[in-house]
């Protein structure tokens, strides 16, 4: 099997799972409890929280563990929209975020919110797939509580200019969010230094396990934010996620923070450079080209157009290559990307592209294989038209 999907998850690294054995054998203890064994795992779930912080340069007790973006994302818009709706009830977004966005902001407005949803500039255009900030200034008013724009996309691997946008929200008076989950343990980040009020992420984007992340939220001053819990009971997570901690999980994601990419620019740039020779090889075939900004992306991705083939005959045809087209979270919908339709692709063409998402396992013989491989399905299926 070549692994070119690392955008939907990551394969756990070894010295993740060698972290978090001992959590689900011998030291298997509620890290809620009093005794020794308790104890001890409180302890180690402390240790993941300061590698967490020590990667997102924020303090240990803006750290709320949940089973990943998804959760956080849910508790941090649901949680701004409940206790700051006596300022206003508006909230701006943007077209190309990620369903868990995108779904919650639909939520809120069956129940009266006011929800913008940005454009993004069109694909081929020199800001292709990037928010026009004339248009995120245009759309802010004295009622807006908060500005939701993601980092890193997960389909383009287009990096949002995240600085400039948190200063435009605040300058309105308004709290900003990323979903940061394509861009932890990949991108340098410092929240202090951009001005983040929440930040959501999974471990599992980043070598570490499924069904654990966690969600940044800023507790010093000027912009302390307070949220309502979504579930209640028992007041973990200083009152705002109740439920027993997954101390293996929380380990893991620890351990994985430790390791992350971040820290080995060396690895960041042999991986950029097997995404830019798988790239330059594919955009030899007739009749293709690279979907969102080349110059303004994560250096482990690309989305590419293939003229006259149908993504899922292309997926179907690479045996043992695993790629996608488009986000995993929306895999069993039969409707086209809608990050591709943001950007002006035509249903037709939005059908027609495959993500390419590279990582800390993969070669220069899987790429070369899979270029080998993408040439002959992309020849046997146009032979068809």
């Amino acid at each position: 099997m070549i692994y070119l999907d690392n955008n939907a998850t990551t394969r756990i690294d070894p010295r993740v799972l060698d972290a978090m054995m001992p959590f689900l054998t011998d030291n298997f203890a509620n890290a809620a409890s009093t005794h020794p064994f308790g104890v001890s795992a409180h302890e180690a779930v402390k240790t993941a929280r300061q590698q967490l912080a020590d990667l997102l340069g924020c303090e240990t007790h803006e750290l709320v563990f949940t089973s990943g973006a998804t959760e956080a994302i849910n508790l941090a818009i649901k949680g701004v929209a409940e206790n700051y709706q006596h300022k206003g009830k508006h909230i701006v977004t943007v077209q190309t975020e990620h369903k868990a966005v995108l779904d919650v902001c639909q939520y809120l407005e069956k129940r009266g919110y006011d929800v913008t949803y940005l454009p993004v500039q069109p694909d081929r255009s020199v800001g292709a797939g990037l928010l026009d900030l004339n248009d995120l200034k245009a759309a802010l008013r004295p009622d807006t509580i908060l500005v939701s724009v993601m980092w890193v996309n997960n389909e383009t691997g287009v990096i949002q200019s995240i600085r400039e946008i948190a200063q435009l929200a605040h300058e309105a008076g308004a709290l900003f969010m990323t979903d940061a989950t394509q861009a932890v343990g990949k991108l340098p980040i410092d929240v202090d230094n951009i001005h983040i009020d929440l930040l959501t992420f999974s471990a599992h984007k980043f070598y570490g396990p499924k069904g654990i992340g966690g969600l940044f939220v800023r507790q010093r001053r000027p912009n302390k934010v307070k949220l309502e819990a979504l579930v209640h009971g028992g007041g973990h997570e200083r009152g705002l996620r109740s439920g027993t901690l997954n101390v293996p999980g929380i380990v893991g994601m620890g351990k994985a923070a430790e390791l992350a990419p971040v820290a080995d620019l060396t690895e960041m740039k042999r991986v950029g450079l097997l995404r830019d020779q798988l790239e330059t090889e594919l955009l030899q075939i007739p009749g293709t080209r690279v979907n969102g900004n080349r110059d303004h992306r994560l250096y482990n991705t690309t989305n590419i157009y293939f003229e006259n083939c149908d993504s899922d005959a292309l997926i179907m045809g690479l045996e043992g290559i695993a790629v996608s087209n488009g986000s995993a979270c929306t895999a069993a919908s039969i409707d086209p990307s809608h990050v591709l339709l943001a950007m002006g692709l035509t249903e037709t063409e939005a059908f027609s592209c495959l993500r390419f998402s590279l990582g800390r396992f993969t070669t220069e013989a899987d790429i070369e294989n899979t270029v080998k491989a993408v040439k002959e399905v992309v020849e046997s299926l146009r032979a068809l038209v």
